[in-house]
């Protein structure tokens, strides 16, 4: 069915609330962009017109969409090479959404998604749509066919398991970098201790090569473990240059609202490492290296003209 200029409009504004929902969903921007545009041939064939209520009905066709591919998601995973970790989301890509509040904030931070991973498809759901978006449990129901009261249950399951998690503290863009360049001293300086110093007891350390690009496929566990590691990795060696194809800038920057840090070479980002901060200390580096999850970066870094590198790796 032909959508008028009125229905495509209205689907276009709506388009950005829906990719963060999808996002959030997924943990996948690649993923939550199909989605969308799958949501968008629906709304087609349904005629946009003759839909009452266009934002609950997008929402809903939506939000069952991510459910299917949620529960397809789950087996893909058990045969994932390595660990599987979220697609970042560099500063200012419109697909974080509202970050009006702590808890729009705290539900796309990198440590979240990466807790959210351990929710059932309607656990995270009911998640994202209270916590990141407000809607009214009411709405939720509707949305996944179930009682509010049973929507109130699932939400009340689903912040118990987040918040089994650790605290995140909130940080601003400058605590942000100052963490960032203390990190960073402290990895290059050839030596364990500063490290060890600036992370917790049980930090942890997580990469996500996909198999496409090396990739420890057990997390690093303990302070010492994950400062030894780290101290490895930033060890400049013509071995290392030759994996990447050169010398690659190393850059302060913000994925998720966590303190990362991006790796770009010849423009093209080859890695995140989001920083997840707490009262005590860095408590997880995670790492993303898969390139098929860099894609989107790589396009935000090069429209935002990051400026120049804080140094040359390796």
């Amino acid at each position: 069915m032909a959508l008028t200029v009125d229905d495509v409009d209205r689907f276009e504004a709506a388009r950005p609330r829906l990719e963060a929902i999808a996002y959030r969903l997924l943990g996948s921007a690649s993923e939550a962009e199909d989605a969308v545009q799958e949501t968008f041939l629906r709304w087609q064939a349904a005629g946009g017109a003759h839909v009452e209520v266009p934002e609950a009905w997008l929402t809903k066709v939506l939000t069952n969409l991510c459910l299917n591919q949620l529960t397809s998601a789950r087996a893909r995973r058990e045969t994932y090479v390595g660990q599987w970790l979220p697609e970042p989301l560099l500063a200012g890509d419109p697909m974080l959404g509202p970050a009006d509040t702590a808890e729009q904030r705290e539900s796309v931070s990198y440590a979240v998604l990466a807790l959210l991973e351990r929710l059932s498809p309607n656990e995270r759901a009911v998640y994202v749509l209270r916590e990141a978006f407000d809607y009214p449990h009411r709405e939720i129901a509707g949305i996944l066919g179930i009682t509010e009261a049973a929507s109130q249950q699932i939400l009340h399951r689903a912040k118990k398991h987040v918040a089994a998690g650790k605290a995140r503290a909130r940080i601003d863009e400058a605590a942000a970098r100052r963490i960032i360049d203390e990190f960073l001293a402290a990895a290059t300086s050839g030596r364990t201790e500063p490290l060890v110093r600036l992370l917790t007891q049980d930090a942890v350390s997580v990469g996500d090569g996909g198999g496409k690009v090396p990739a420890r496929t057990k997390p690093f566990e303990g302070a010492l473990a994950v400062a030894t590691f780290l101290r490895g990795l930033f060890k400049p060696g013509k071995a290392k240059r030759a994996l990447v194809g050169g010398s690659p800038e190393v850059h302060a920057a913000t994925a998720n609202g966590d303190p990362a840090v991006v790796v770009v070479l010849d423009g093209r980002v080859i890695g995140v490492m989001c920083l997840e901060v707490t009262a005590e200390g860095i408590a997880a580096v995670r790492s993303q290296v898969n390139p098929d999850k860099l894609a989107r970066a790589t396009r935000q870094w090069a429209a935002a003209g990051r400026g120049e590198p804080l140094f040359h790796a390796f």
